[in-house]
């Protein structure tokens, strides 16, 4: 069997070195006996994977740890390292199950929000999503990211039952987005969250790391994982993070599941404690 090797972004301005935002990885990842390899993120961001990929030996297994890809872009990632015989350890079908919601949310409904979704920006299928949850207020995202940051104005629909005020966040939501909009609206029950959310690691089914979220890196609360453990497993993923919160009555609740690869790493965790393999 080849040795697995780390594929990260190279640094724009100095191509020969990683991105700095993975250098740190890229060190940890040396360190620990693996071969590190430098792909260019923006000719995979634009559709020119075959280039992004030239540098990437050929005949291996790779895991790649670099900036967010679309569902599509990652396909072509994979489709590219193919023709050179390098297998992703993550396919580009398992990417997109855990990269957007409606690729996880069925198998993992009992333990996150209820939640509704669209394909497209269609008013009308929004409508209809929102009348599927009924009444009360719920949270706007696309298949792959929120706009938390614009909480009031692109992110919390206070009624869904309020058609016209619900059109307004999403309208304001899809001017956010623009060209990242990926997928569909998705509109998920609000619950009142009491705590920090936690970041979990996960291979093959097994949670190996847990830690804060990349936004409150120094506050790690103590989660209770016991309810999800199975759900996750069950996923039949290699590798994912899973972010938990405590509801306010006491209950861990599933907040979202990233992709692995492309989820951000808390600056308070130590790159060398990414399980990588």
């Amino acid at each position: 069997m080849h040795r697995v090797m780390l594929l990260v972004p190279a640094d724009v301005l100095r191509p020969r070195r990683p991105d700095a935002h993975f250098a740190a990885e890229a060190d940890a990842a040396r360190e620990a006996g693996m071969d590190v390899v430098l792909v260019d993120h923006d000719a995979l961001a634009s559709g020119g994977a075959d280039e992004a990929v030239r540098r990437v030996p050929a005949d291996a297994q790779a895991v790649y740890r670099g900036w967010m890809l679309s569902s599509e872009r990652y396909a072509d990632f994979d489709e590219a390292l193919r023709r050179r015989g390098v297998v992703l350890r993550t396919t580009a079908e398992q990417y997109r199950r855990a990269h957007e919601l409606p690729g996880w949310y069925a198998d993992l409904a009992e333990i996150t929000p209820r939640t509704a979704w669209t394909e497209g920006a269609d008013r009308s299928a929004f409508v209809t999503a929102c009348g599927e949850l009924g009444s009360g207020p719920a949270v706007l995202r696309d298949y792959t990211k929120s706009m938390k940051h614009y909480w009031h104005e692109a992110a919390f629909i206070p009624d869904v039952a309020d058609a016209t005020a619900a059109w307004s966040v999403a309208s304001r939501f899809l001017e956010l987005r623009d060209s990242d909009f990926a997928g569909g609206f998705v509109v998920r029950e609000f619950e009142n969250f009491v705590s920090r959310e936690v970041r979990t690691w996960w291979v093959d089914g097994v949670c190996r790391l847990v830690g804060p979220h990349p936004d409150t890196p120094d506050d790690l609360p103590d989660a209770d994982l016991a309810a999800a453990e199975p759900l996750v497993r069950g996923l039949g993923l290699p590798f994912v993070t899973a972010d938990f919160a405590l509801r306010e009555d006491g209950v861990w609740r599933l907040v979202e599941i990233g992709d692995g690869q492309v989820s951000d790493r808390p600056r308070s965790v130590p790159p060398g404690e990414l399980p990588l393999t």
